[in-house]
């Protein structure tokens, strides 16, 4: 820590220390009067060239802890939010919610109301210091934090803050809280620096057994139609590469509901998309492999003679209050690690002759997908409004293959073309709307040369807060492509209500209650006003080419909305 030697160093001064040690780069916040020794400290470190975390002005929470998520996601190191006591707290929790379901180390940081009425630096000064303060502020999160502390005056920093990212980098990973009172932060640290650890942040995870690997290995050795099933397992590093190669050697079929990060090219011959349904009668052997909902048992479930495995670093998933999916065998380690394990084993046990029935069987079922894709798209290409489909063939043909897509109930992951590890992310099983916007701010901010696409729907548009999300676009000279598939509905809303009521009313409706999203904001005229770029399409016919100019003026460092009017077929 560098700060001259007649200076006292306030706790506020050795807490960003601290991260930057700990390996916090980013602090995205959203200020309140708590920031005052926070702000005092970066405004030093301008005149004394103390190295500090970046710190980030977001105007709203949700989009704060979105930024970090979508940070996180492409560089894999903790991340940090900062927001204001009990009310940006508050703001920030559907955005948290996400991030726990996703296992993302966020450090999330809020002040705390000053506790003294009098007496200290940082007492209570505003009538808000009365009305913020709770009783148990951590209360409010606890259920989707690991860990929830408060500050207190004469701790050393550096061991508090090592703790917190201890733990959220320990697997199952995910996020913790820490309250931040003023007048501690406004204090002197009273004690010695405490060293920080030399050993990386995070327990080491203990590997997946050996021996029930081996039993997995035999499993599919005897099986004629084994399916691997997983949802993010290509978020490790590494593991897009492991799973071809053992997809390909041993001719395992892969299917990915719930994508939240790409494990598979999309054009491999052992990709069988994103929809686990038609495949449950037909696998005699399903290897679930870091994936919280492999199916939806009204839906269907695996055939009674199939057998299933599981494996991750929490195969039950124990924060989920009730998950009962059936498992034949769970095995607790890191998937990942799982892979070259598993590819050395069935070296031994699946033949050639095995091998080359699959790829006939796989490569019949292959035919009969592409196929009927062929024939969905052919059938709403001229369609207006435009059909979620086209929208999404129109993205295929105008990103480079090394595209960044964030898709948020935007257009059917089954429809795009996605080749490369790090192309693809999506919301978690939490579903907290408005993840979209600001990931894709997080993800341009740590990958700028590439091009990033966010698909969202109108309704997950209006909870990403976008006036706050294109300030930030600005501010920071972030410029991904923001597109809206717009039906003016909430289509999730409507689906789920004839699915629970097929017969129903609703069927026979001309219109039907708290659906309508009419009259629709104008959002990419909302981009202008904020600085940007904005064109509305109707028109299918011309949507390849605003696409096309649309990510030229991204890469020439403007930000875009492009709002395209679509009908049924996906979207929020």
């Amino acid at each position: 820590m560098t700060s001259e030697a007649s200076e006292p160093v306030l706790v506020a001064e050795a807490l960003l220390d601290s991260l930057v040690r700990c390996g916090v780069e980013v602090v995205f916040a959203n200020a309140g009067t708590d920031f005052a020794s926070i702000i005092e400290v970066l405004v030093k470190a301008r005149s004394t060239g103390q190295r500090v975390p970046r710190f980030l002005t977001v105007p709203h929470e949700n989009v704060a802890v979105a930024m970090a998520h979508g940070f996180h996601r492409v560089t894999d190191a903790p991340v940090a939010a900062m927001v204001h006591v009990t009310v940006g707290t508050a703001n920030a929790s559907c955005a948290l919610m996400n991030a726990s379901r996703d296992g993302v180390p966020l450090l999330l940081m809020a002040g705390r109301s000053p506790i003294s009425e009098r007496g200290q630096v940082g007492s209570r000064t505003a009538p808000i210091h009365w009305g913020q303060e709770s009783f148990d502020p951590g209360g409010a999160v606890r259920e989707y934090v690991k860990w929830d502390y408060e500050l207190r005056a004469g701790q050393p920093v550096a061991t508090v803050v090592e703790r917190a990212l201890d733990i959220a980098l320990s697997e199952p990973r995910g996020p913790v809280y820490l309250t931040l009172p003023r007048e501690v932060l406004a204090s002197s640290q009273s004690e010695q620096a405490v060293e920080m650890a030399r050993r990386p942040l995070g327990a080491v995870p203990a590997p997946p057994s050996v021996e029930a690997l081996d039993e997995v290995a035999e499993l599919v050795g005897r099986s004629t139609r084994p399916l691997l099933v997983t949802s993010q397992l290509g978020r490790a590093e590494g593991a897009f590469d492991a799973l071809t190669s053992l997809a390909e050697r041993f001719a395992i079929p892969v299917v990915q509901p719930g994508c939240r990060a790409l494990s598979l090219s999309s054009r491999h011959p052992m990709n069988l998309g994103h929809d686990v349904a038609p495949y449950l009668d037909w696998a005699d052997l399903m290897l679930v492999m870091d994936c919280e909902v492999p199916w939806i048992p009204v839906r269907g479930e695996p055939a009674p003679g199939c057998r299933v495995v599981q494996i991750g670093t929490d195969p039950l998933f124990a924060r989920y209050p009730i998950r009962t999916h059936r498992s034949d065998l769970a095995i607790a380690g890191r998937a990942a690690d799982a892979l070259p394990l598993l590819a050395e084993m069935l070296d031994r046990r699946v033949t050639p002759e095995g091998r080359e029935a699959r790829r006939q069987t796989i490569a019949a079922l292959q035919e009969e997908r592409a196929t009927r894709r062929a024939t969905q798209l052919e059938a709403v290409r001229t369609r207006v409004p435009v059909h979620p489909l086209w929208l999404a063939a129109c993205v295929n043909a105008a990103k480079p293959e090394d595209a960044i897509v964030v898709n948020e109930l935007g257009v059917p992951v089954d429809a795009l073309e996605l080749t490369q590890p790090e192309s693809y992310l999506s919301i978690s099983t939490a579903g907290g709307l408005g993840f979209g916007l600001g990931a894709a701010l997080g993800v341009k901010l740590a990958r700028p040369e590439r091009d990033v696409i966010a698909i969202t729907g109108d309704g997950s548009q209006i909870f990403g807060n976008p006036v706050a999300a294109y300030f930030v676009a600005n501010a920071e000279h972030l410029a991904p492509l923001v597109i809206v598939n717009n039906n003016a509905r909430w289509n999730a809303v409507r689906t789920s209500a004839l699915k629970v009521h097929p017969d129903g009313y609703m069927r026979r409706a001309e219109s039907v209650p708290l659906v309508s999203l009419e009259p629709s904001p104008r959002f990419d005229t909302i981009m202008e006003a904020c600085g940007g770029h904005g064109e509305a399409v109707e028109d299918p016919a011309e949507l390849p080419a605003v696409l096309e100019r649309a990510l030229q003026r991204t890469r020439d460092g403007t930000p875009v909305v492009v709002n395209v009017a679509t009908g049924p077929g996906g979207g929020q």
